[in-house]
């Protein structure tokens, strides 16, 4: 591909971080590349018709000295002026900018292996662990001792930008009327925060991690949390849900916040949340049966204001959930931070977790402590009509998710090596056949992808939903008979093949969504009126998510899941294993179209079919492995 490696070869000079190791800025797409690969990510997705008035108004956009030229051109300075081009565009686009409720549709949840927690000390002790354990986490972010991330694989040896991990205890997403903004926490002024707040109970309490200039023992911080879950048991002190108001839509939540910042009480407290290090929302038993799925709807939205849903505060990037039943896990408000940095930090903790677990005689602290602090609200009329409100809507969010953890165990990426083909390529391509044999037909596809290989580059998107794994599809389902299996196996291979190698585009900065958001926000700043391909139906069609994945792998024992993007679409998040992989699949239960349960059946049947053509063929599938699995250096990320 000698355009990409042209391109990295000529900005590799072009550095500006400041931190340990400099990476590159994030090039610019040329033009014309951007256009044509635009037209041919959905030259097959759009009617006849549409797509030929498309490609006129792309043709006219792309002309010698016309409008898409003068916004490049305009897009290139701006290259030279900031950091990362695309930076503020995307996260306004991509978070800031949505109006949504926060859980299922925009936060993620990591899910953990169930505790088995004999009483609530048992509870409690596992939470001081983990405090303790971000506590030796953040001390390495302060002092910049973390290590560099570097690149894998084909493109192994990129050192990655690191800045993302200092956003995911010092950043907060303040609500805003019709734009959020990401908080950072970093002042000049203020001193660093040294409290986190523990939710219990709906009840939200401020526990010091450091006084008097010293760091709380893990047996300090477990009696600083028996005191606070016996502060939650008063009744007599028992104040209104003000978690729920951040369940809400981001508008309605900013109303909300704006009548409660009229009192200097709810002032004092929601300072103190917001500029917190983390929540640790201390969770009451979910009265369901613990598998997966369960587990999993725990943490993506606490099953409704009448279980836990009220026990967190979704503005926090990071929100540590420790359930009686031995549910836990991490809820993360994903604007700071993409999932692997999510990941990364999740596996230090649990691995922290354990190694403490064998050494730490855990005694309870001595020392006389002050008492952990409860928050207080004062709540009028109006913010008594909000929290009916936001309840409401969080229970038809949590009567609307159609969800499913599924554990395909007839084969993993192990397998999938063996036929010298990248897992990660191999399941988008099982995605694709699935969302075929459901629905008859293929959609816009999103499959994050790291561009952390520059300054401050967080995601683009992979279009999984290429013309070769259309061919491919239709060969194994409505042209099953008509073709022989080295046929079939043909256009296998050149799925995987463009798969692989829209990943490079993409992981390499020359993939077309961000490149065409940039050339769209540019125009809004510039035109009076945005250009027809903007406007046009392909465009509008091309960024609604029908299909929204991501693969999220993980060397401990856990798992990543979050909710669909468009009302009537899928999420699909998988983690591939050795010899299984764990997929999440959501959807919304009014829409009359989808449904989990029979997207994972066609995931399992795509898989098994796909396995015995393998087998039948034998044969090596497209390039070598060591290219496709660079290719994969992906985010576990997603649109939303």
């Amino acid at each position: 591909m000698p355009v990409i490696e042209k391109n990295m070869q000529k900005k590799e000079k072009d550095t500006c971080s400041k931190d340990e190791t400099a990476v590159p800025k994030l090039p610019v797409p040329p033009l014309q590349q951007t256009l044509h690969t635009y037209l041919q990510c959905m030259k097959h997705l759009v009617p006849e018709e549409q797509f030929r008035k498309t490609k006129v108004i792309v043709e006219q956009f792309g002309i010698a000295g016309g409008l898409g030229e003068s916004l490049q051109q305009i897009l290139e300075e701006r290259r030279e002026k900031t950091t990362n081009w695309v930076f503020n565009y995307w996260l306004d686009d991509m978070y800031l900018n949505n109006r949504l409720a926060l859980p299922v549709n925009s936060s993620p949840a990591i899910i953990f292996a169930r505790q088995y927690f004999k009483d609530v000390n048992d509870q409690l002790r596992f939470a001081a662990n983990l405090i303790s354990g971000v506590q030796d986490y953040k001390a390495l972010l302060d002092v910049h001792a973390l290590p560099v991330d570097f690149a894998r694989g084909q493109l192994s040896g990129h050192p990655l930008c690191m800045k993302q991990y200092y956003g995911l205890f010092s950043s907060y997403r303040l609500p805003g009327h019709t734009k959020d903004t990401l908080v950072a926490q970093k002042s000049s002024v203020m001193p660093e925060p040294e409290h986190i707040i523990v939710a219990c109970n709906n009840q939200f309490f401020v526990l010091d991690v450091v006084i008097n200039f010293r760091r709380l023992s893990e047996g300090d911080l477990f009696t600083q949390l028996r005191k606070i879950a016996k502060m939650a048991e008063n009744e007599e002190e028992m104040l209104p849900p003000i978690g729920l108001l951040t369940t809400d839509g981001r508008t309605e939540w900013a109303e909300a916040r704006t009548i409660l910042m009229k009192d200097s009480t709810n002032r004092d407290s929601l300072d103190m949340i917001e500029r917190c290090i983390c929540l640790v929302c201390l969770d009451s038993p979910s009265g369901v049966e613990l598998n997966d799925t369960n587990m999993a709807l725990q943490l993506l939205h606490g099953g409704g204001y009448h279980k836990n849903g009220a026990n967190r505060w979704y503005d926090k990037p990071m929100q540590f959930v420790v359930g009686r039943d031995g549910v836990c896990g991490t809820v993360c408000e994903h604007s700071p931070f993409d999932g692997i940095v999510l990941v990364q930090c999740t596996e230090h903790l649990l691995k922290h977790m354990k190694e403490s677990s064998k050494k730490l005689v855990r005694a309870d602290s001595v020392s006389e402590l002050p008492a952990p602090r409860r928050l207080r609200w004062k709540c009028s009329p109006e913010i008594q009509a909000h929290l009916s409100s936001s309840a409401e809507k969080l229970q038809r969010i949590v009567k609307n998710l159609d969800f499913i953890a599924y554990k395909f165990e007839n084969y993993g990426k192990e397998f999938i090596k063996k036929q010298k083909i990248s897992p990660d390529a191999y399941i988008q391509v099982a995605l694709q056949l699935a969302f075929y044999r459901c629905h008859r037909r293929l959609v816009p596809t999103y499959e994050s992808a790291s561009i952390r290989r520059f300054d401050e580059g967080r995601v683009d998107n992979i279009r999984s939903a290429t013309v070769e794994a259309f061919a491919f599809v239709k060969a194994m389902t409505d042209d099953k008979t008509a073709l022989s299996d080295s046929e079939k196996m043909q256009r296998f291979k050149d799925a995987i093949a463009a798969q692989t190698n829209y990943t490079i585009l993409a992981i390499t900065g020359m993939a077309i969504d961000n490149h065409l958001l940039g050339l769209r926000e540019v125009a809004r700043e510039h035109l009076k009126e945005l250009p027809e391909i903007f406007t046009d139906e392909t465009y509008l069609t091309s960024n609604r998510f029908i299909l929204s994945t991501s693969q999220v792998p993980t060397t401990t024992e856990m798992f990543c899941c979050y909710g669909p993007v468009v009302p009537n679409g899928y999420g699909a998040c998988y983690n591939p294993q050795p010899e299984h992989i764990l997929f999440c699949i959501s959807s919304f239960k009014d829409c009359e179209e989808t449904s989990s349960d029979m997207f994972a059946k066609a995931v399992e049947e795509s898989l098994l079919e796909m396995r015995d053509l393998c087998s039948k063929c034998n044969s090596t599938v497209a390039k070598p492995l060591e290219k496709q699995e660079a290719a994969t250096q992906l985010q576990s990320d997603h649109k939303r």
